[in-house]
């Protein structure tokens, strides 16, 4: 099965974290940066609103606009609320995994 074929398993807030927690980064470079390691393609507006709502959050502040883009990085709040999203994430893929090896005679 191809990974078109399942759709998007990601939170979009969760993506921009994930693309900011190894560094700065303008909107375009996020959305080539979340397509590389999730294969999920943001559009610009779904990008735009969730940078909007994670800034509302203090969870991740713009810089200094380089030429005509604004790079945006994540904040120590911002650090701690993705830490908590990956360990959420982590224990319903271990609850998945074990029900998986439940079903092995499927």
């Amino acid at each position: 099965m191809k990974q078109k074929e399942l759709g998007r398993f990601s939170d979009v807030s969760f993506l921009v974290l994930s693309s900011l927690s190894s560094g700065p980064k303008h909107g375009y470079a996020m959305m080539e940066d979340i397509l590389a390691f999730s294969g999920t393609q943001l559009e610009p507006g779904t990008l735009y609103g969730a940078i909007a709502r994670l800034e509302k959050h203090g969870w991740i502040e713009p810089l200094a606009a380089e030429e005509r883009r604004r790079p945006y990085r994540i904040t120590a709040d911002g650090v701690t609320v993705f830490r908590h999203m990956v360990a959420t994430l982590e224990q319903v893929a271990a609850i998945g995994k074990q029900r998986l090896n439940a079903l092995e005679g499927f």
